[in-house]
């Protein structure tokens, strides 16, 4: 099977029912960071200690200002004609020091009032429990590298089910728990901005694993009957290509780029509750050469690999780009990190086309196709939601991105082949992002949303990108009618 971008026919329908969606979270877009009792989180702390950790020292603390402008945000989703709005809940406005010890009623008649709009207008909601925004009390404590946020986010988790189940039938634990791990627990370029090198993220990771298991059964356990939900949790990955195809080295190489980056958690919990095998035998090698008593990865019990088997429902990955693997022989020096860890150094093809706004997105649509039908035959064909992808302008952005929505248009033209010719099942496609909005340590320099936002206007206005317009008729269409 040829993965080739070429050659489609003119006129691309998807299956009935097809689910077309767009995406958002709480820290992104609401604003109103101490608004009717809100409490910190760690992005709130992060950004207000300044000392250019974000582009131009930028907060969120007004951002879209979702929080008072929700009804605008609603028009926007209207306007596309969404089947489905992906948003995540800000945990801190809900529950200020992240316990259920004080629950914020304002918060939940925030969240009440944008599930029942969307229900009303027939928009299905994907609710995110966690985008990257732990309350800073429980950081204060420790955050995810502590056991005792297993617990924490699990009373969360069946707090936000008990609270809003009853509509919502389509829930995310934690975002790109990957991400999350790496940039905050690893590097620290996120928030909380601690960096731990070499153990910080395997720390983390294996603590988000148990938290979305155990949350997962609960729902499981205790609403699942009565609601009839799923649950699963959103992977990061891009797709890996092996930088000479017939080297040998460079072909495990990209096996163990994959590990880290999908397999680390979709192993576990889709297939048998444990840590890939290359994974696990490289780590504990590199740990044993460096003098540790054991490896810096750490291990699940039997108990809680069978519960961590099997705890999601779907499979909810997010893409964005590709890149090629090289084996690297590290030094002894070098073993000091996560990234290290792989041996390997990631690079792109001098041909593919970069986005000037991020720097690490380059434009490789097949890729998409091709971690599809990875996911398809490594995880035995689940029902799989793409729910975020997408392509930032710079700023200034024009309305007018045609370099954009040939992104997105060559995307769904992959997405067509993965389902047609591959049999992935595919089911729902989320662009990221509805709205252009706070992207973490880029600030608002990087312009991800179908519609523009002028941050220097105090009303905000929501104005559509030729983006938008276009996906409005993929979406009219269930598909691509006619050459475009």
């Amino acid at each position: 099977m040829a993965f080739s971008s070429s050659s489609y026919p003119e006129e691309l329908t998807f299956p009935e029912g097809f689910g077309w969606g767009a995406s958002t979270a709480a820290y992104q877009v609401e604003g109103g960071w101490d608004a009717d009792g809100k409490g910190p989180n760690v992005w709130d702390t992060f950004t207000h200690q300044g000392g250019d950790r974000v582009f131009r020292n930028q907060t969120a603390d007004v951002a879209c200002g979702s929080y008072t402008l929700w009804e605008e945000d609603l028009k926007c989703i209207k306007q596309l004609g969404l089947t489905h709005y992906r948003f995540s809940l800000s945990w801190s406005r809900l529950l200020p020091d992240g316990t259920t010890g004080f629950i914020n009623q304002k918060g939940i008649d925030y969240y009440n009032k944008m599930i029942n709009d969307l229900l009303a207008n027939g928009v299905i909601p994907v609710v995110v429990l966690y985008h990257f925004d732990l309350p800073q009390h429980l950081e204060d404590q420790g955050g995810w590298k502590t056991e005792a946020i297993v617990e924490v986010f699990d009373a969360y988790a069946q707090f936000c089910f008990g609270t809003f189940g009853d509509r919502v039938k389509l829930w995310i634990t934690i975002n790109e728990p990957n991400t999350l791990a790496l940039c905050a627990y690893e590097l620290g370029k996120f928030a909380p901005g601690v960096p731990n090198p070499g153990t910080g993220a395997y720390q983390a990771a294996h603590n988000i694993i148990r938290a979305h298991a155990k949350a997962w059964h609960s729902y499981d356990s205790l609403f699942r009957k009565k609601q009839n939900g799923q649950v699963s949790i959103a992977l990061f990955s891009p797709w890996i290509e092996p930088a000479n195809p017939t080297s040998l080295a460079d072909q495990k190489a990209a096996k163990r780029v994959m590990a880290l980056a999908l397999d680390l958690f979709a192993k576990p919990i889709f297939i048998d509750g444990d840590y890939p095998t290359v994974l696990k035998s490289w780590v504990a090698a590199i740990s044993k050469k460096q003098g540790y008593p054991s490896s810096r990865l750490p291990e699940f019990t039997e108990e809680e690999k069978r519960m961590i088997k099997g705890s999601a429902d779907f499979f909810a990955v997010q893409y964005y780009t590709t890149r090629l693997a090289k084996h690297h022989e590290n030094s002894e020096e070098e073993l000091k990190s996560l990234l290290k860890d792989i041996g390997t150094d990631l690079l792109p093809d001098p041909s593919w086309p970069c986005s000037q706004a991020s720097s690490w997105i380059y434009v490789v649509p097949w890729g998409i196709r091709k971690l599809l039908k990875y996911i398809k035959d490594t995880y035995n064909n689940p029902v799989i939601y793409i729910t975020e992808n997408g392509f930032p302008q710079g700023d200034p952005a024009p309305l007018d991105d045609t370099q954009r929505w040939e992104y997105f248009r060559q995307t769904i033209q992959e997405l067509y082949k993965a389902i047609h010719l591959d049999k992935v099942n595919l089911q729902l496609y989320c662009v990221w992002s509805l709205l252009d909005n706070f992207e973490w340590i880029e600030g608002f320099s990087s312009r991800f949303g179908l519609y523009h936002i002028d941050f220097e206007n105090p009303t905000l206005p929501r104005v559509p990108y030729k983006s938008a317009m276009e996906y409005a008729k993929i979406i009219q269409n269930n598909g691509i009618k006619g050459p475009l």
